[in-house]
């Protein structure tokens, strides 16, 4: 089976990428999949240049303002969810853009990467959380 084609706006903060992903998506019949690893977070709205709803201007957007931030979230998280957008999106007959300045991201979905491999180490994580609080960051 072929990938769909998908429409991929990256770069860094405030150059644009927001509006120009809402004209395309308004123009070509689009859907818009946020890859901004920040956006995706309930309640972080100031700082992270999240498009509020007026912004959207009916554009559906994805992967949006749903995790809580004390929920972990991974770029294979990430790269499972905005796959199985993307399907939806085209099944639909829609285009699918892509808009963020998340680079795992991005290339998550342009790279064949293996997260399989990837484990929690609580341990780890523990003794460098003592360490920042006795030490500082």
């Amino acid at each position: 089976m072929n990938k769909p084609k998908v429409i991929l706006i990256g770069g860094p903060t405030a150059v644009g990428k927001t509006k120009t992903s809402i004209e395309l998506a308004k123009r070509l019949g689009g859907e818009i999949i946020s890859a901004d690893s920040m956006q995706i977070y309930k309640h972080m709205d100031i700082g992270s240049a999240k498009p509020s709803i007026e912004e959207r201007e009916g554009i559906p957007h994805h992967l949006l303002d749903f995790v809580d931030p004390r929920e972990p979230f991974s770029a294979a998280d990430f790269k499972r969810l905005a796959e199985a957008a993307i399907e939806d999106i085209h099944k639909r007959g829609k285009i699918s853009i892509v808009v963020g300045g998340t680079g795992l991201y991005i290339n998550s979905l342009l790279y064949e990467m293996d997260f399989s491999e990837v484990t929690d180490d609580t341990e780890e994580r523990k003794a460098l959380r003592a360490f920042s609080e006795s030490e500082g960051n």
